[in-house]
């Protein structure tokens, strides 16, 4: 088989989770969730190559260690999207909640929309992998929180700032975050730095900037000028070096 549909209306997220995963191992490639309201770990773990398509909104921790699979979904989700992701992609036509990316060590997330709280807390790179979230709108606060690698890339489609909230970047100490539109050096969190963007960094983002406006069929135009992004990096690679006494 192919495609399989599964109606989730009313159906608790356990046994929703282990048709998934038998229709994977049974060599399903296309997989569609339909009236999904709320349950939690989909995708948990799935690995190979296969594409779901949800519609509703997910619960929680949607992709969880999953590696390999393409998810869609078409509505909003919940928190923790991507929650240590090691390899695959997510596409969220919408917004979601907080901790998006959640110690992501591989792996794409795109969100239409805009985030919660703590989104790409602890991502970190793995060997030759490099995690990647890119959010259309806005991100609340403490935005890539211990950062350890990969990207966060903010597009500000709305009109306001990317980033308007406290603790950006705090204690972050590998990757970057690239905010169109600047930011407010107020909102910078401990160990957070601003630094312009290289012709090396202008290529990875312009990249991703294409590629969310095919994602979500929007006129990457608006969204091509180098002189609108700024990096936030690690000023040290250990932030918190100070807070501890030292022989």
């Amino acid at each position: 088989m192919e495609e399989l549909v599964i109606d989730a209306a009313g159906v608790h997220y356990t046994p929703l989770n282990r048709e998934i995963r038998a229709a994977v191992a049974a060599g399903v490639k296309r997989i569609r969730l339909e009236n999904v309201l709320g349950q939690r770990f989909i995708a948990n773990g799935v690995r190979g190559d296969v594409a779901i398509e949800v519609h509703g909104v997910p619960g929680g921790d949607l992709g969880m260690f999953m590696s390999g699979p393409r998810i869609e979904v078409f509505g909003n989700a919940e928190h923790a999207p991507g929650n240590t992701m090691d390899a695959g992609e997510i596409v969220v036509h919408g917004s979601a909640g907080d901790a998006v990316g959640h110690s992501m060590r591989g792996g794409r997330i795109f969100v239409e929309g805009a985030i919660g709280y703590r989104g790409g807390i602890h991502m970190k790179q793995y060997e030759g992998k490099r995690p990647v979230l890119v959010i259309g709108e806005y991100a609340r606060a403490f935005l890539g929180e211990y950062m350890a690698g990969g990207t966060v890339l903010i597009l500000a489609r709305h009109g306001g700032p990317a980033v308007a909230e406290r603790g950006l970047g705090s204690g972050i100490h590998g990757g970057e975050i690239v905010l169109r539109g600047g930011v407010d050096p107020v909102y910078l969190g401990a160990g957070a730095s601003e630094v312009a963007l290289t012709d090396e960094d202008w290529e990875r983002v312009l990249h991703l900037v294409r590629e969310y406006a095919r994602h979500f069929g929007v006129d990457p135009a608006p969204f091509e000028r180098r002189d609108e992004y700024i990096r936030i990096v690690p000023a040290s690679a250990r932030p918190f070096a100070s807070k501890y006494a030292w022989e």
